[in-house]
């Protein structure tokens, strides 16, 4: 059977509406419906989403018929919300709280419980209907805010589900997101799924950023281990259906309006403005700027007309009611401070305009003043940049719209400067043809070959991609029946050889690492190991031998701290390998000292043959910073001293050249004919132990990134379980 694909947004394609006891069903309005509408017939689709109409005003009966319609003759599997749904789900949580957040209006933000519980439970109720619909092989793409904790909670019940997630608008920085009481709770809901797409790559890092220091997850080229689950963020900025606006300036009704728009003009020159009646789109400022234009430059007054549409959005929220009343004042105040008899400046529509009629306007306008104050994408200005048949036109563009990173050669603002947009309606009123042309035609190539089904494809083959790396990664753990030999190999042998890491091995990295102590429970376990006369085990850390005393001085194991600068073997006191010189020590220590002084939250641990600064506590991007400067002052400082600079987890680690685990671990396979071996460990310093490992040996490495370990274990709980099964 085809794979199908699951598309799950808050509204379906088709809207359904009840006038006069009759049911009416129409093309829902919005980008969303609107771009990914124009793919989404291409694919074996299904559309699950809100239907638009309260179920409260629809009967059983009428419920029905819109199902059988909506799934009959368009693949759409409809979602019923009733008043006190929306009400508490779309104008609250939505409109009253991540809307503003996200776009950095936070102090429009609304913090309310009950909010967030009506999110959580509308979120749990698309899940219903998800897990009611999908089947094994379907790919579930979810889109945009609305539905943020949806991936976990289809992962929890269709563990092995293809999911993908893409968020339409922006996505903030850590400072405006932090503010979000229920932030980890959404950061947990999206790593559920197997790719979660952004329009540009500063929503990327945005998000990589905080679910780094919200979560402590970081992520190699965008890709986050969670457990035994890996997650891709990408960047996938969103195209249009370039043909369908291109085409349509040569319909003939299109090109009918267009003409009596231009007739009405005459021989002004026509400024388009279209946007939602929003406060990110900065409406207020716009037309604050064209009255500052008028101004300065009398010679246009009654030489341009600004058309300004806004359609209506989110009539019910209070702030939308008092923008509503701020632009009609505004309105107003400019056509009459400058209008005359025959020209009124301003001619302002508040609606929404249907296709035909938008790409009229975008095929009479001369220019388009497109300047929101934060925005995802903004297709908008794509449309109509495609919709310029003969090249003729100037795109006025906000650099904050994602929009901004593909349509360079627009002449692009700062939304909030006044002057700066005054100056480019000037230079966009004045530029010759030959350039307009010039810079239209690149655009236009630009958005004809990334268009919304190249962008869909983009978002499918990379979705495709990490679950083939998710596979490959299975492939390393270690299966049922492998563990079972692993366990049948363990019984019948008699000489045992375990090789442990202890930090992100044995226990868990927390937010103060030199105190994360050994549990009870793995006390425990290591005892149960070591009473075994067979098993011989060894803890190889990097922790410094004082600290390793007195936390394993009751078992009878064998200890090498210092990633084997030291070495306590049964009853015996600690030993090195080899004499060893710490003449160089006043030399580093300095060093090291000037970089704790100037990154906050790191410090130095002194051990008897290494220096180890430690940055674990330190802000990710300064961390990455200082580590890089540290790293090559190091490497400089110590070609004289015949040592080596080591990083670790959150570590930069200088000790003599020769110290390393995996000599350590080569002189006990050395001591032995071992019939059975087993070696854990978590980061590259384990490395050296699993480079010296005979083949028979059984090697894991914790957590998912390339190793020279033969297997991976997920956590440290697995490797506990694991470790629990040998002394059953």
């Amino acid at each position: 059977m085809k794979e199908r694909l699951l598309i799950v947004s808050n509204r379906l394609p088709i809207s359904v509406e009840k006038r006069k006891g009759k049911l009416r069903f129409r093309q829902s309005a919005g980008g969303l419906a609107t771009g990914i509408g124009s793919f989404y017939k291409a694919y074996n689709s299904i559309w699950l989403g809100w239907c638009g109409i309260p179920s409260d005003k629809v009967d059983r009966k009428e419920k029905k018929k819109i199902e059988t319609k909506l799934i009959s003759e368009h693949n759409n599997y409809p979602i019923f919300l009733s008043k006190r749904d929306i009400e508490r789900y779309y104008y609250g949580f939505f409109n009253k709280t991540l809307w503003p957040l996200f776009h950095c209006f936070s102090q429009y933000a609304v913090y309310d419980e009950s909010l967030w519980f009506a999110y959580k439970q509308i979120n749990e109720l698309f899940c219903d209907k998800v897990i009611e619909v999908a089947e094994a092989k379907d790919t579930i793409w979810i889109h945009d805010y609305h539905l943020m904790l949806l991936p976990k909670l289809i992962r929890e019940r269709l563990p092995k589900a293809k999911i993908g997630f893409f968020l339409h608008i922006p996505f903030p920085p850590f400072e405006i997101f932090r503010l979000l009481p229920w932030r980890k709770e959404i950061l947990k809901g999206l790593l559920d799924a197997d790719l979660i797409g952004f329009h540009t790559y500063d929503y990327v890092c945005h998000f990589l950023f905080s679910v780094e220091r919200l979560l402590g997850y970081e992520h190699t080229l965008g890709q986050i281990s969670v457990g035994s689950h890996v997650v891709k963020v990408d960047s996938f900025p969103m195209g249009i259906d370039y043909e369908r606006f291109n085409s349509a300036v040569s319909d003939s009704g299109v090109r009918k309006e267009s003409n009596k728009i231009c007739k009405k003009a005459g021989s002004r020159r026509i400024i388009l403005s279209i946007d939602r009646l929003d406060y990110t789109k900065g409406i207020i400022q716009r037309l604050d700027a064209f009255d500052l234009f008028l101004e300065k430059n009398p010679k246009y007054k009654e030489k341009v007309v600004l058309i300004l549409v806004a359609a209506p959005s989110r009539t019910k929220v209070e702030q939308y009611k008092l923008l509503k009343k701020q632009v009609d004042g505004l309105v107003g105040k400019i056509n009459g401070k400058y209008g005359s008899i025959g020209w009124m400046p301003i001619w302002y529509l508040y609606s929404f305009l249907p296709f035909d009629n938008l790409v009229s306007l975008y095929s009479a306008a001369d220019v388009a003043l497109i300047t929101p104050l934060r925005d995802g994408m903004n297709l908008i200005a794509k449309e109509f940049i495609a919709s310029k048949t003969d090249g003729r036109g100037v795109l006025i563009l906000a650099e904050i719209t994602g929009a901004a990173k593909e349509l360079g050669e627009a002449i692009i603002v700062n939304p909030n400067n006044k002057k700066e947009i005054v100056a480019a309606l000037k230079e966009a009123l004045t530029m010759p043809e030959a350039e307009q042309i010039e810079r239209n035609r690149t655009m236009q190539t630009r958005l004809k070959r990334y268009n919304v089904r190249r962008w869909a494809k983009d978002f499918m083959d990379s979705l495709s991609d990490i679950k083939r790396v998710q596979q490959e990664l299975c492939a390393r753990r270690l299966s049922s029946a492998g563990k079972k030999e692993l366990r049948a190999d363990y019984s019948k042998s008699k000489k045992r050889l375990i090789l442990l890491d202890y930090d992100g091995t044995l226990t868990a990295f927390g937010e103060k690492p030199e105190k994360v102590e050994p549990d009870n429970q793995l006390l425990g376990l290591l005892k149960a190991l070591v009473s075994n006369r067979r098993n011989e085990v060894v803890v190889i850390s990097g922790r410094d031998k004082n600290v390793m005393e007195r936390w394993f001085a009751s078992l009878d194991i064998v200890l090498i701290s210092e990633h084997g600068a030291w070495l306590k073997q049964k009853g015996n006191s600690w030993e090195t390998i080899e004499p060893l010189k710490n003449d160089w020590k006043e030399e580093i220590k300095p060093i090291l000292e000037l970089y704790v002084d100037r990154t906050p939250g790191s410090f130095v641990e002194e051990k008897d043959f290494s220096f180890v600064w430690h940055y674990r506590r330190v802000e990710p991007e300064l961390a990455l910073a200082r580590a890089r400067e540290l790293k090559s002052a190091l490497f400089h400082l110590t070609a004289n001293f015949n040592l080596q600079v080591l990083e670790g987890n959150k570590v930069i680690e200088v000790k003599r050249v020769g110290i390393n685990k995996g000599r350590m671990a080569l002189k006990w396979l050395e001591k032995k004919s071992w019939d059975f071996i087993l070696a854990i460990g978590d980061d590259c310093t384990d490395e050296d132990v699993f480079a010296v490992l005979p083949d028979k040996a059984y090697s894991f490495k914790v957590g998912l990134s390339p190793s020279k370990a033969k297997f991976n274990l997920d956590s440290v709980t697995e490797v506990r379980l694991l470790l629990k099964e040998l002394v059953r």
